[in-house]
């Protein structure tokens, strides 16, 4: 097989085994695969190669119980892993080949993939390929320039085109409306401390080796601040300061962006994934950037009021604001091995 890589996001595009085995060419597209984003960067996927296909799993042992207890972040999370991988193929000349939930006895099995017939890449699928590695969450303020409104509706055309629908939230009465509504979920979450605990599992000083989860430096922390950090978030109810901080970010951001499905299941959790994920790389080859503000679609009242203000119909399934600033750092990945066996439950 391939060359197993320590860190994926040393992935580079010219060692792709033209002359290799099947396997040994899925084996490589995953270090593009889990370069895709997940909730608090848990990377909730594993993967298993058998002859001509990768099998992917959601990994529950990563679950979020307290933020996301159907699981529907979850599947989201996979979705977009799905569609970096769909991307990777397409630039390297072959078409994807899909077969998403095959076994309805085992839900943990979200698709098969394989590489289809061999076809010309776009210049399209090449630029969001290279989008890839430049696609970071931006958790700080954006710069104050407006995002194009050509650039917004074909964000809408990719969301649509994997079966979602993005919403663009600019009228400013409707963005402090918004903004209410994340604000009072910070200090809903922010003063329970189950949730509290949860979170503070997946924040990481800057200093400490671990390969997943948000380190300090993503949120703005420098080494000293990040130390403490894990504790401030488990022991204190800080829920009033994160509502102001978020409340601030998002009437000052130049479009908030609301992703939503006609239906609320696995299925469409999926689609909401890949669709994200599709518009996160076209915004990262626009040199957009992206933060996520779930708060209103964690707390289920919230949602039921989010879904009035997006028209009252389809299921909001993510919260984003989005803008110009400062590429910020990647945040690490676990090594492929630990993501790739024979028994998934290994």
């Amino acid at each position: 097989m391939a060359d197993l890589l320590n860190n994926p996001w040393d992935v580079a595009e010219e060692d792709f085994p033209w002359n290799g085995s099947t396997s040994e060419k899925l084996q490589f597209l995953l270090h593009y695969a889990v370069l895709a984003p997940s909730g608090h960067n848990t990377q909730p996927w594993l993967f298993r190669i058998a002859g001509d296909t990768i099998e992917l799993y959601v990994d529950r042992s990563r679950a979020l119980e307290k933020i996301d207890p159907q699981g529907r972040e979850l599947i989201m999370s996979c979705g977009t892993a799905l569609y970096h991988l769909r991307v990777a193929i397409r630039h390297y000349g072959y078409e994807p080949v899909v077969q998403t939930f095959p076994d309805l006895d085992d839900p943990d099995l979200i698709a098969f993939v394989r590489l289809g017939r061999p076809r010309a890449a776009t210049l399209e699928d090449h630029r969001r390929f290279m989008a890839i590695k430049r696609r970071r969450t931006h958790r700080m303020p954006f710069d104050p320039v407006p995002v194009p409104d050509a650039e917004l509706q074909a964000l809408q055309r990719v969301a649509q085109e994997e079966g979602a629908t993005l919403h663009v939230i600019q009228d400013p009465d409707r963005k402090k409306r918004l903004a209410a509504l994340i604000a009072e979920g910070d200090r809903i979450q922010g003063a329970n401390k189950e949730f509290r605990r949860e979170l503070a599992r997946w924040i990481h000083p800057n200093l400490v080796r671990v390969r997943d989860g948000i380190p300090g430096y993503a949120r703005g922390l420098g080494d000293l601040r990040s130390l403490t950090d894990p504790i401030l978030v488990r022991t204190f109810d800080w829920g009033q300061e994160q509502a102001e901080q978020d409340r601030l970010l998002s009437e000052n951001s130049p479009a908030l962006l609301v992703l939503s499905t006609t239906a609320d299941n696995a299925v469409e959790w999926l689609a909401a994934g890949q669709a994200l994920d599709g518009l996160l790389l076209m915004a990262a080859d626009y040199g957009l950037f992206v933060s996520f503000l779930n708060q209103p679609i964690e707390i289920p009242e919230l949602r039921a009021r989010l879904m009035d203000l997006i028209g009252g119909r389809d299921f909001p399934q993510i919260v984003m604001r989005m803008g110009y600033g400062e590429a910020p750092r990647e945040t690490p990945r676990r090594p492929i091995g630990d993501m790739l066996s024979i028994n998934r439950y290994l």
